[in-house]
Order: C-alpha cells, then structure tokens, then sequence
C-alpha cells in the first residue's frame, strides 16, 4: 500500500513553520504562516497549518496566544530548529543562492527590478557610531554596491521582519552577480566563500573557505562571528583580510561576463573584484578544465569591520531579495 504522508517530510514542514515563527517578532496566525510556506515553495492549505499548529502546540513547540488562532514558538521550538536533522541542514547555502538567483530581476539598463540582499540587526543605541565605522569601506568600494536600506524594529526588508530594540541593514549580496549572469544565459557554479588575503590593494590568496554545499549557514556569517577579518586594515593600508567568493564560468562565456562586468561597474555595482583566464588558477585557487575562475567582493564587508570595532550583530545573509528603487546610497544616510 502506498504511503500517503512520509514522516520525514511531515518534519521539514514543522521544522519551516517552526523557522516562520522565529523570524517573527509577533504572533502568527495559520492563514499568514500558509502565505509564507508558499512564497518558499511549500503548498499547505490554511487548515492543514492550522492541523500541525495544534499537534506542535502539544508537544510544547509552538504557544497559542490570545483569542484567535496566533502562535509564537516557544525555547523547546527554537532548540528543534536548532537541532534539526543534518540531512535537511547540509546544502542549504547552495540552495539558497540557487533560489535568490532565480528570483533576480534586475535589470542592468533600466536600473530595477528585485535584488538579493543580505539583512543585519544592530542595536538602536549604536547603530549611528557603527554606520560611522561602516561608510569607509564602501567607499573603498569593498561592498557589492554602496546602496543599502535601513528600517526601525517592527518594520520589514524585504520579508524580514526586524525585532524589537534592533535596526536592520540590507546591503546588497554577491549572489547579484549570479542572477544577472544567470538572466544572460550563463551558468555559474558557486564552490565557496571564503576569507581572501589583500596585498597593495590586490586580491592574492584564500587563506580560509567553506564549500557551500557542506554547509548551513553563510561562510559569511561564520568568518564574522570568529572574528577572522580585518577589513579596517585593507580600507587603511590596502592590506589584510576580506569577505570574498569563489565562483566558475564556462570559458566560452569570459568576454561576455567581462562586458557585463562594464555594465556592472557603471551601474554602481562593484561586486566582481577578479576574473581569471581558462583553466588556470586564481586566488591560488585552482580552476577546472575549460572553466574561468571569478572572485566576487562579500557583500557584508562593511558589517564585518563594524564587527571588528566590538558593535553586536546579527546577520542573516543571503536571506531576501528587495526591489532595487527601495536601496539609497549610504552617503545619504
């Protein structure tokens, strides 16, 4: 007899409206959570949610909140999140960058269109003094672009909510790059991202890296929250260590991507620091037969050096895409 429902799957779909919950400072009701789940490609009818809402409730996972049907996730649902099963884990940042490069629309001429996005909270009291330490290294132009948004606690970016007592930051993520190459018909293939060693102003070697498909959170994330940057250090002396990313090209493609890079750098958007040439190695790094190596500036650099300063963060990195009109330059903030 066929099996209707697998446990497994029950279980991713838990584990997602468990993570809905969590990214939101308030109650959620099942006709939100519902929209939500399929905005990230999980179809549930309202009274499906609403089923599992009241099983996670009996196992102390979720709380019911008020009259109506609003829940918040609880510490045993936050320590399921993090316990979750390591096969659901593992290839996440792959699949993210796969799925914020899908939903790229924009346009390099008309200078619109939806664009990935990396979000970051800082508390209300050092937001001003962290900005301060921040604007030096776009200018520097070791950011993906110097356009950024910012919204108070309760306000969104994109579809993330920002919490109480916080401001958040989007500041534009290298994955840009995927989706307009991805728009022009050439196929990039994400290896990694890494910490990349800067010498007279030059990109010379990757000195750490974290494969995306062998891991759950953005290599990002993890290199700030070690404090294994010194982004301060290449904005004064030209030297030091940066966020960057490893990605592959067919060669076929290099001088389109070369044009596209113009386009890029005229339109504002500084993320491809290097291109290599077939088949050989860059950043040290080597390259597979008839590919060309790229290396892309990460996005969260600024936020790296407001890190390196001691300003408490909190990233979520490659987390949301927002319309590029919503972006304004840093220097009018």
């Amino acid at each position: 007899m066929k099996q209707l429902f697998k446990p497994e799957d029950i279980e991713r779909k838990v584990i997602l409206i468990l993570k809905i919950l969590n990214e939101s400072p308030e109650p959620m009701g099942a006709r939100v959570i519902a929209r939500l789940m399929k905005e990230r490609n999980v179809q549930l009818s309202e009274r499906t949610v609403r089923y599992h809402l009241g099983l996670m409730d009996e196992r102390g996972l979720t709380k019911l909140v008020g009259r109506r049907d609003g829940r918040i996730i609880t510490s045993l649902g936050q320590d399921e999140i993090n316990n979750a099963r390591v096969q659901d884990k593992i290839g996440l940042s792959i699949s993210r960058i796969d799925v914020l490069s899908f939903k790229t629309t924009f346009d390099l001429k008309k200078m619109h269109g939806l664009t990935p996005v990396n979000i970051s909270f800082f508390p209300q009291d050092q937001f001003k003094k962290a900005l301060a330490a921040m604007k030096p290294v776009f200018k520097k132009g070791l950011a993906v672009s110097s356009r950024v948004a910012i919204a108070p606690a309760g306000k969104s970016l994109g579809d993330i909510v920002v919490p109480e007592g916080k401001i958040g930051l989007a500041t534009v993520c290298s994955i840009l790059i995927n989706g307009v190459l991805l728009k022009h018909g050439i196929p990039i293939d994400s290896k990694f991202g890494g910490i990349l060693q800067v010498k007279n102003s030059e990109p010379l070697r990757f000195v750490e890296l974290i494969h995306y498909a062998g891991s759950s959170l953005d290599p990002s994330e993890i290199f700030i929250r070690g404090k294994m940057t010194s982004v301060g250090e290449v904005v004064e002396k030209g030297e030091g260590k940066i966020l960057a990313n490893f990605r592959e090209i067919p060669a076929l493609s290099r001088n389109l991507v070369e044009d596209i890079k113009g386009h890029l750098i005229r339109a504002g958007i500084n993320g491809v620091l290097s291109i290599g040439s077939t088949g050989n190695p860059i950043g040290q790094t080597n390259v597979d037969l008839n590919k060309v190596g790229m290396i892309l500036v990460g996005g969260l650099n600024p936020v790296a050096k407001a890190n390196e300063e001691g300003f408490d963060v909190d990233n979520k990195a490659m987390s949301t895409v927002m319309e590029y009109e919503d972006l304004q330059s840093i220097e009018e903030i």
